[in-house]
C-alpha cells in the first residue's frame, strides 16, 4: 500500500474507532435519560441517576464534532487528490478554485465552533451558524473528485452521511429548545432517531465501498473494466 491508499483508510478508521462506539454511548444515556423522564412523570422512583441527562449532552457535542470532523476528512481526501491529479495535466484546477476549497474547510470548521459558543438565549445566531456550517459543507461535497454514486443515491455513502451529519447540527442548534418546549423535545428524538439509521446504512455502505476502491496501483486497471458486462482485461 502506498500513502495515499493509507490516507485514503483514515476516514474509515476514525469512524470505525471514534464515531461508531460515540453513537453507541450518546444512544445509550438517551434510551436511559427518557427512561428516567417517563418514570419521574409516572411519579415513580428511578433508580438511574439524574447525571445521566447531562452525560447524553455532552456526548452528544462530542459526536456532532466527531461527524463534522470525520466527513471533512472523507471530502478532504478525494477533493485534494483531484487537486493533484489535475496539476499533472494540461488543465490544473484553478488556483482560485484551490484557495476557495481550503476557505470552505475552515469556514466549516469556524462556524461550527462559533455554534458551539453561541449561548441558549441566542436563536437567531445559532440558526445561522448552523445554517452557515452544512452550506459549507455541501459546497465541499459538490466539489470535483468527491464519489456521490448519484445515480444510485438511495444507497450512496455519500449521501447517506452528509443528511446524517447535517441531521447531527441540527439537533445541536436546537438543544437549548429541547428543555423548554416539548415539541422541540420530540424534534430533537425523531431527528436522532433517522440519524441513527443513516448511521447504521453507512457502516453497510462504507463497508461496501471499500471493497470497490481498488488501490492505488490497480486503479489503472479496475477503472479500465467493462462494470456493465462485469468484464476486465478484455
Amino acid at each position: 500500500m502506498s500513502i495515499n491508499d493509507w490516507l485514503r483508510l483514515i476516514h474509515p478508521i476514525l469512524a470505525v474507532t471514534v464515531v461508531f462506539p460515540l453513537i453507541g454511548m450518546v444512544t445509550y444515556f438517551a434510551t436511559q435519560t427518557r427512561q428516567r423522564r417517563l418514570a419521574l412523570q409516572a411519579q415513580e422512583k428511578s433508580k438511574i441517576p439524574p447525571v445521566v441527562g447531562k452525560e447524553h449532552v455532552n456526548l452528544g457535542k462530542i459526536l456532532t464534532s466527531a461527524v463534522v470532523g470525520v466527513s471533512l476528512v472523507g471530502l478532504a481526501h478525494p477533493i485534494f487528490k483531484n487537486i493533484v491529479k489535475q496539476s499533472a495535466t494540461d488543465s490544473p484546477v484553478p488556483q482560485g478554485t484551490v484557495i476557495f476549497i481550503a476557505v470552505m474547510f475552515l469556514f466549516t470548521i469556524g462556524t461550527l465552533v462559533c455554534l458551539y459558543r453561541s449561548t441558549a438565549p441566542q436563536k437567531l445566531w445559532r440558526g445561522l451558524f448552523a445554517a452557515l456550517s452544512t452550506a459549507a459543507l455541501w459546497i465541499l461535497g459538490s466539489q470535483d473528485g468527491v464519489y456521490r454514486r448519484t445515480h444510485e443515491w438511495q444507497v450512496s455513502h455519500y449521501y447517506y452521511g452528509m443528511v446524517a451529519t447535517t441531521l447531527m447540527i441540527i439537533s445541536l442548534a436546537i438543544l437549548p429548545e429541547i428543555y423548554q418546549s416539548k415539541t422541540w423535545r420530540k424534534v430533537h428524538i425523531t431527528l436522532n432517531c433517522i440519524a441513527l439509521l443513516l448511521f447504521i446504512g453507512q457502516g453497510i455502505t462504507g463497508a461496501r465501498d471499500l471493497l470497490e476502491i481498488p488501490l492505488s496501483w490497480q486503479e489503472p486497471f479496475v477503472f479500465g473494466c467493462d462494470y456493465a458486462n462485469k468484464t476486465c482485461g478484455g
